[in-house]
């Protein structure tokens, strides 16, 4: 029966060390610098310049 015990305690060591590292990671998270220009020109010229992108068109005849 102890190495049932200490096995138990030891996942419960592991989850609280997983907890606590959690809840670090989530207050740094918050603390961070919020993007406040992140949305809509995140994607904006992401392709580059319209006259550097290649055409490709089918050959007629």
């Amino acid at each position: 029966m102890a190495s049932k015990e200490s096995a138990q305690s030891g996942e419960d060591d592991n989850k609280r060390k997983f907890r606590e590292a959690l809840e670090r990671k989530n207050a740094n998270a918050v603390k961070g610098s919020s993007h406040k220009d992140g949305g809509a020109n995140k994607a904006r010229g992401s392709h580059g310049p319209v006259e550097n992108r290649r055409e490709f068109r089918r050959k007629s005849g």
